[in-house]
């Protein structure tokens, strides 16, 4: 049972919400979010907040909810806070000559390849920007876009165990490995 799809969402001023057959459409000032309505659920408006109800069978209990039912809740409520606040991911560039460019809309990155690798945003409203060389922020409306954005930097040269270098979320903390050591006292 999914208690967090029986709470009610608030609508913030300036979000409007557009209910649909299988959508629901949420617009603001960051941008718009359709979230994707299964069809054991149906979301209803009333006076700016929103109730997310499980479609019942005949003789089922209205308190065990379905299987879609919080993810559903927990989606339109990030999609409310996207197009309200929005959602930022950081990632730090860890390794010596590594450095990260903006051209255009795409990220072109260095990264100890041979060649450069480029990133696009996912996504119409995602935006990438790099403050300097070290650093990339991903931007947009859309938690799953920023997300999926975040993550298609990250897999392009995830940080090496034993030295660390590479692309990391910021904040995560890296476990180093211990390389091979000669013995300092061992026989000869």
């Amino acid at each position: 049972m999914s208690r967090i799809g029986f709470k009610p969402i608030a609508i913030p001023d300036g979000v409007t919400v557009e209910i649909k057959e299988h959508e629901v459409l949420v617009k603001g000032a960051k941008g718009e979010v359709d979230v994707h309505l299964p069809s054991d659920v149906k979301v209803e408006m009333e006076d700016k907040i929103l109730h997310v109800r499980p479609v019942l069978e005949a003789g089922e209990d209205p308190s065990t909810g379905s299987a879609n039912h919080g993810t559903t809740a927990a989606n339109l409520h990030n999609a409310i806070r996207g197009v309200s606040e929005g959602w930022k991911k950081e990632l730090e560039i860890q390794g010596t000559g590594y450095r990260a460019q903006m051209k255009g809309n795409v990220i072109s990155m260095f990264l100890g390849y041979s060649h450069r690798i480029e990133v696009a945003p996912v996504g119409k409203y995602t935006k990438i920007s790099c403050p300097d060389e070290t650093h990339v922020v991903v931007e947009g409306c859309s938690r799953q876009e920023v997300g999926q954005t975040a993550a298609l930097i990250y897999d392009s040269h995830r940080p090496d165990v034993y030295g660390n270098k590479g692309v990391h979320y910021k904040g995560q903390k890296l476990i180093k490995k211990v390389g091979k050591r000669a013995s300092a006292g061992g026989k000869k």
